[in-house]
């Protein structure tokens, strides 16, 4: 069971010191693409959530308008 653990425990380790830590003391290609790839995955994270009150989609916004545009034409 031991061998079993390792076979996908040590990828793990090394893909999050690559992720966290790779642009610190890897060779210039491989450091780029730690950075890229912290980058994208921070971007992707982070457009995961809604960002406030004002990102969050209402249904009735063109109906709104509407209406408001209806109002100010009387």
């Amino acid at each position: 069971m031991a061998i079993k653990s390792n076979v996908f425990m040590i990828p793990l380790v090394l893909l999050l010191v690559f992720i966290g830590f790779g642009d610190k003391f890897l060779p210039n290609p491989l450091s780029n693409a730690s950075v890229q790839t912290r980058t994208t995955l921070n971007k992707w994270i982070i457009g995961v959530f809604p960002k406030g009150e004002g990102d969050v989609i209402n249904p009735n916004r063109d109906r709104e308008a509407q209406i408001e545009q209806m109002e100010n034409a009387n």
